[in-house]
């Protein structure tokens, strides 16, 4: 008998393991472009965030070592309280306005007005301090900044599933200020201060930790990366707040 040929039909449909490759492919070719795009997000957050902190510290510098500029902004507190408006009105519309924040160019402008406002604020507080606490205090919080984005990237601590000691920590400082507003018109209490100061200083350590893992999304929780904006916000507020809180702890007085 003669061996009949074997007639290939192209409508047939692949085979298992076809179907399992392409979907490997597939797979694969997606992980690399989610990755891809969180590093481009990742390397936008911080760009933005060196300009920032860039600002933020030359501001503190000028309030700081330039005595007529240090004179003027302590004679007039209404530019605080101008600034603070500012940096409370700007807050709100980049944190509640999600449409707002990923609309260019409004939320680059959001985020310019309310740069400028908090380091103004940052500035005004460090003229009532002495030089070297202030210069003491940047250095500390370039070295915690630092030392908690390495754990960040490197640990396998999941911070973002500690959702409920960061609550509790909160709780705790809200305590601690309600107790400072109370006993403040009866006087002064260094060490009620001084607790409040080191819960502050721990917790935004803590959101720092927790705010950079978002960004990485290599964790339980993650931010998207349209929300570049949002996460810029949440990593400057964590830097600046703990730099408040540590130069309460070991700031001293100007003469």
């Amino acid at each position: 008998m003669k061996k009949g040929k074997q007639v290939s039909n192209d409508n047939e449909p692949p085979s298992y393991q076809e179907a399992t490759a392409g979907y490997a492919e597939m797979e694969a070719q997606f992980a690399w472009d989610d990755k891809t795009i969180r590093r481009t997000f990742i390397r936008k957050v911080y760009a933005i965030l060196m300009v920032q902190l860039f600002v933020t510290v030359g501001v503190v510098g000028l309030f700081t070592f330039c005595e007529p500029v240090r004179f003027f902004i302590q004679t007039h507190p209404g530019l605080y309280s101008a600034s603070y408006l500012m940096f409370f009105a700007t807050y709100i519309a980049l944190s509640c306005c999600g449409d707002l924040r990923r609309q260019f160019p409004w939320n680059i402008i959001l985020l310019v007005l309310f740069t400028l406002s908090m380091a103004f604020m940052m500035g005004f507080l460090s003229s009532f301090y002495n030089t070297k606490s202030v210069v003491l205090c940047l250095g500390i919080t370039a070295l915690v900044c630092l030392s908690v984005t390495i754990f960040s990237f490197q640990s396998k601590i999941d911070v973002t599933s500690c959702q409920g000691i960061l609550f509790s920590l909160c709780m705790v400082m809200l305590i601690c200020a309600i107790a400072i507003s109370v006993v403040v018109p009866f006087g002064y209490v260094p060490w009620l201060h001084a607790t409040y100061a080191v819960i502050g200083a721990i917790l935004f350590t803590l959101f720092l930790a927790f705010d950079t893992q978002m960004l990485l999304g290599n964790k339980r929780y993650a931010i998207s990366p349209e929300e570049y904006i949002f996460a810029t916000l949440s990593l400057y507020l964590d830097i600046i707040y703990l730099f408040s809180f540590l130069l309460q702890i070991t700031g001293e007085g100007r003469e």
